[in-house]
């Protein structure tokens, strides 16, 4: 058995790993056209609300869940516990969506992924750290042990990220208890979820179709969220590196030719 320092450091660079590929793609590609301090200010609040909410899911859930599958004579997970911390979670992002800093740039959805990014890499290091530490209860071996910390470490980040940054959408749209509720219910999943895949890798059959096919919805999000001047800012640059892409792509078809030719 691993000492517990070592299972907490792998339990931590993986998580890392996991929130700095969560900020590739969706938060990169529309660089400069939203209010970057404050959303890194929101990966500080992330990691604070990520750390409480993550200590009440290890609790009230994920260890009496593993506990249940050991010992026969456990009773199953109590399911208001589930919705009571689900609940507690979206409040506490809604309120620091809420934040004047947030609002006056209109920035709730790109903090909002932000925010979910951190708390679930918070999440996510307590899951990995629990999957290591039952691997041999449970009887993982090394491919399967591999394939769960990465599917944790990968998506559990992205998936809060996703929920949060969806918060942040449906309140630029004026839905704000409404984004409440909706966010509950998807972290409710998230807990049932999450949790199941640790001891079954069935369970990424469900997750994975589910996340990429809302973080293609995620793109449609963030940019509502720009001011329409930087939308069209934006649509110049892309246009401008397509074409730029284009006639590198001709230049070198071109070079190849004239070598084949040459020969």
């Amino acid at each position: 058995m691993a000492s517990t320092l070592l299972l907490f450091q792998l339990a931590s660079i993986s998580a890392l790993i996991g929130m700095t590929m969560g900020w590739k793609g969706v938060m990169t590609r529309y660089s400069g056209f939203y209010d970057l301090p404050t959303a890194w200010s929101n990966i500080f609040w992330g990691l604070l609300l990520g750390g409480v909410y993550g200590r009440l899911a290890h609790d009230a859930v994920i260890s009496p869940y593993l506990s249940m599958l050991l010992d026969d004579n456990q009773g199953v997970v109590n399911p208001l516990n589930i919705i009571i911390i689900c609940v507690l979670a979206s409040v506490a992002s809604h309120f620091l969506l809420r934040r004047g800093r947030v609002r006056k740039g209109s920035s709730q959805t790109t903090s909002g992924w932000a925010l979910g990014l951190a708390t679930g890499g918070m999440i996510s290091m307590i899951m990995i750290y629990k999957t290591m530490e039952v691997k041999d209860e449970f009887g993982f071996n090394y491919l399967e042990l591999v394939i769960t910390i990465a599917g944790i470490a990968v998506f559990s980040p992205r998936c809060e990220a996703l929920i949060t940054s969806y918060h942040g959408h449906l309140m630029l749209k004026g839905k704000r208890w409404g984004a409440v509720l909706r966010s509950s219910f998807w972290r409710c999943g998230y807990m049932i979820m999450f949790p199941f895949a640790m001891i079954n890798l069935l369970a990424w059959i469900f997750i994975i179709p589910m996340i990429l096919i809302f973080t293609r919805s995620s793109n449609l999000w963030i940019w509502e969220s720009i001011p329409s001047e930087g939308k069209k800012r934006l649509r110049k640059i892309w246009a401008r590196q397509a074409r730029m892409n284009k006639e590198m792509s001709n230049e070198k078809h071109n070079h190849n030719q004239i070598d084949d030719s040459s020969e």
